[in-house]
């Protein structure tokens, strides 16, 4: 059971937050186009570093102002704790390499991190124009629509995906998302693996896939997912089985009656 929502995480605040990343959307959508962009990888670097520029410029200073005393995450690739206090975890293109590919498998996320934990959060899809949102104690929602996590209860019949968190990751964790992929593949129905996080997350949040796993602690792909399946009722831990934070190491989310058995096949690779 979710517990009441905080005074100051009301509907109104909850909506003029997703206005601020509606309008960041719009402007992400006017630079897309269903050509890959860049051809070096300078090039590719380049337009996603044009993108984040761009949106950034329309939606740092209103969430800024929205929450007064609020900080700002700088680098959307990091991972850890965050010092004390409220910060801002924005990705301006969650899914950027997708963007700038020609796909439609991106979005503009804020999320309001309190003391580690999210507390708000605002996904947008520009592309199809729905908004996920979630506050904690009211709720996830689509569309103002309230989202429930599957009822699954057997991982035989579940679809779960996986995804890389960033360029560049250790040999090692790319060993351990193979092993995981082969378990998993083994356990599961089905497995997906792809990029961004938070694109797989909502569907867990929706029932519409069962389980995600990570390997990383980047916080902008896990944090915004990571509210809006809690508040949809599903489980969200490390690895280890313990509650998660923006300090956990790894990453599962899941229906409450596969988490178990998803923890089972993973927490050992």
């Amino acid at each position: 059971m979710t517990t009441a929502m905080p005074f100051d995480l009301d509907a109104t605040f909850l909506t003029a937050v997703a206005d601020t990343v509606k309008v960041a959307g719009v402007t992400l959508r006017e630079r897309y186009t269903t050509q890959a962009r860049g051809v070096i990888l300078e090039e590719v670097v380049g337009e996603i570093h044009a993108n984040d520029d761009a949106v950034l410029a329309v939606m740092r200073e209103p969430l800024l102002k929205a929450r007064p005393g609020s900080q700002w995450a700088e680098d959307e690739l990091a991972g850890g704790a965050l010092p004390p206090g409220e910060w801002w975890v924005v990705d301006p293109a969650e899914g950027n390499i997708n963007h700038v590919h020609g796909m439609p498998d991106w979005a503009v996320t804020a999320t309001l991190v309190r003391d580690n934990q999210p507390v708000l959060t605002v996904v947008h899809l520009p592309l199809t124009g729905d908004t996920y949102t979630a506050a904690v104690g009211g709720g996830a929602h689509l569309n103002g629509r309230p989202l429930t996590v599957s009822a699954k209860s057997d991982l035989g019949a579940a679809l779960i995906g996986t995804g890389q968190a960033r360029p560049g990751e250790s040999t090692d964790t790319f060993r351990r998302i193979g092993a995981s992929v082969t378990a998993m593949l083994t356990a599961g129905l089905v497995v997906r693996v792809s990029v961004p996080a938070t694109l797989q997350l909502i569907h867990v949040a929706a029932g519409r896939m069962d389980a995600f796993w990570q390997f990383s602690d980047v916080r902008s792909g896990l944090v915004a997912g990571a509210l809006l399946v809690t508040e949809a009722g599903g489980t969200v831990t490390d690895l280890d089985g313990k509650p998660w934070s923006t300090a956990s190491r790894d990453f599962l989310a899941a229906a409450p009656r596969i988490h178990t058995a998803a923890l089972d096949v993973l927490s050992s690779i």
